[in-house]
């Protein structure tokens, strides 16, 4: 019946003078060709297709079996397939290129996601073949058919293992390699000429290039050439990497992209749609840690210029929660701190929101991080930064952080790093005015500061507070006070006031109260033998728990303040046996 039907319609249509076909005979050839197809007379459609009297007729309505044919390619039924393939190809050489070119497109943004990749793949062929037909007018087709694909392809699920990249699972690998070979040609052919079509074929494979950094590479984690020789996610970033290169895009002037944006360029928006911040980021990335195309990028510029620009990717990615994100900010902060020599880094960089920033989203890591190999690392990269600094620029880095960080195992590692700095200052030729003298005061001050005064939560603020007297103990031997090198013998007056009696003050009434608790929990548990209690403690009520539980908790807390009374007691009688006569 459909066949007839067909065969009905093809007949009528060759008598149609100046292709004036009805829109009743396109939707006839449509659904009676479809049929025929999915009827498995893919025989008798060829013969239909290929007779040389319906040449008008297929030129300009064969597009439409563009669908029932996809499907039974995709399906591959042996019986159908050879000539459906027949008919295709037929079709791609006849049919309008636009009107090809739109019905491929559907097939693509149409595929069932179980079949994304056997869609992206089969089509690849025809799409290619169709766009060279468009002759110089092709950017723009170009453009929207590698959108359309990368669209598609982000859809796929990355490799996560050595294994599922080898084994390719997803078929994310066969994709991404199938996809330079159907770019090639345009690259090639932008790259010989320098005509204005031309410019607005490189702006489209530009986007191309930008577009794959951000999906699917931003997303992959690339194994080591050692753990994986042939590894086609990394040729697929190097290829990507090269044709960013064949295309006229400097490598370096890319890099600095979000440093010349600060400047007023004209076309600023249009800057940002070429040149996403994440697809920048992600090519820093593989540059610096991957050392993807690492042996083109000119080695006259700095160490110092090259982290400058990646600042801003590297904030972007520790920005985000995600891990693959999180581990590659910290991988390309620290190689790119690697490359800086140690107490080198000026204080003017101080001034960048993007070295104000990153620290910030550092500390995150640190802290809110629920991965630990993460925070580890973030710890790890923290010191090395505070490493690379100048002497001045340590000075302010601590000062901000002890400011901004809110984090008392932060500010307590911070002070830490204050206590070496001064220690180093005492070597013989190592002295310097940033950790001596005058302007060691206003940043002792933020050191020795109890922020809710006596009733500051010690336990809280117990890593800040035993390392701000473990510098304070330090000062006070290191620096005689008949040469008070750090001018800490001159202001102690004035630390016993602001720091050391309100602390003192804060431990009794801290160790009055968990004394009380601690003898209440004893009681209770004699009185009532629960097995599980609660215990409200400063105000805050804890998780239930056993009353053994509870002693160790109270125990614990109580120790923690005999350390912190150990080391004031310790200052005192320094500071008694000094003022002796």
């Amino acid at each position: 019946m459909a066949l007839e039907q067909l065969s009905d319609v093809v007949q009528r249509c060759q008598a149609i003078q100046d292709d004036n076909y009805t829109t009743e005979d396109y939707s006839v050839f449509q659904i009676a060709g479809r049929t025929c197809l999915e009827d498995g007379e893919s025989a008798q459609v060829l013969s239909i297709v290929l007779d040389e009297e319906n040449k008008n007729i297929v030129r300009c309505m064969g597009w439409n079996l563009l669908g029932p044919l996809v499907q039974i390619l995709l399906k591959k039924e042996d019986n159908n397939l050879p000539h459906c393939l027949a008919t295709l190809t037929h079709l791609l050489e006849v049919c309008s290129p636009k009107e090809l070119l739109v019905g491929l497109l559907e097939q693509v943004e149409e595929a069932h996601p179980d079949s994304i990749a056997e869609t992206v793949i089969l089509l690849l062929q025809p799409l290619q073949k169709v766009l060279l037909r468009l002759g110089s007018r092709k950017a723009s087709s170009v453009g929207m058919a590698l959108s359309t694909l990368l669209d598609q392809v982000a859809r796929l699920p990355v490799p996560q293992t050595k294994e599922q990249e080898e084994d390719d699972v997803f078929s994310l690998c066969r994709c991404c390699s199938a996809l330079l070979v159907f770019v090639r040609p345009f690259v090639e052919e932008a790259k010989q000429s320098r005509t204005p079509k031309e410019d607005e074929l490189r702006t489209e494979l530009l986007k191309f290039s930008m577009k794959s950094l951000c999906e699917p590479l931003l997303e992959v984690q690339l194994k080591d050439p050692e753990t994986l020789a042939e590894s086609p996610l990394r040729n697929f970033a190097t290829e990507i990497l090269g044709i960013l290169s064949d295309i006229g895009e400097s490598l370096p002037d890319l890099l600095s992209h979000s440093l010349l944006r600060r400047r007023e360029v004209p076309g600023f928006l249009e800057e940002e749609v070429c040149y996403p911040k994440e697809s920048l980021a992600s090519l820093a990335y593989l540059l610096f840690v991957q050392h993807i195309a690492i042996d083109t990028f000119p080695t006259v510029f700095s160490s110092v210029f090259v982290l400058q620009c990646n600042m801003e990717y590297i904030n972007l990615f520790l920005s985000r929660t995600e891990e693959s994100r999180l581990q590659k900010g910290l991988d390309l902060y620290e190689k790119s701190l690697v490359r800086v020599e140690d107490n080198s880094l000026p204080v003017q960089l101080m001034e960048l929101k993007s070295f104000f920033s990153v620290p910030q989203n550092l500390v995150k890591v640190m802290t809110l991080c629920p991965i630990q190999h993460l925070r580890i690392k973030g710890l790890k990269v923290l010191q090395l930064s505070i490493d690379k600094f100048d002497t001045e620029a340590k000075y302010k880095f601590f000062q901000c952080m002890l400011k901004t960080s809110h984090h008392a195992g932060v500010e307590g590692y911070i002070i830490k790093n204050i206590k070496n700095q001064i220690d180093f200052a005492f070597k013989p030729d190592k002295g310097n005015e940033w950790f001596m003298g005058a302007h060691l005061f206003p940043l002792l001050r933020q050191v020795l500061c109890l922020p809710q005064g006596p009733e500051t939560d010690l336990l809280q603020n117990m890593d800040r507070v035993m390392e701000s007297l473990n510098l304070l103990r330090y000062l006070l031997i290191r620096d005689k006070a008949w040469r008070n090198q750090t001018g800490i013998w001159t202001e102690l007056y004035k630390i016993e006031d602001y720091y050391m009696k309100p602390l003192r003050t804060g431990l009794n009434m801290s160790k009055a109260h968990y004394e009380a608790e601690l003898q209440n929990t004893k009681d209770n548990s004699k009185k009532t033998n629960a097995k599980v209690c609660s215990l409200t403690v400063g105000n805050e009520k804890m998780p239930n728990m056993t009353p053994e539980m509870q002693l160790q908790v109270l125990h614990s807390a109580l120790h923690t303040f005999d350390m912190m009374e150990s080391v004031l007691a310790r200052i005192e009688e320094i500071i008694e046996v000094k003022e002796k006569p």
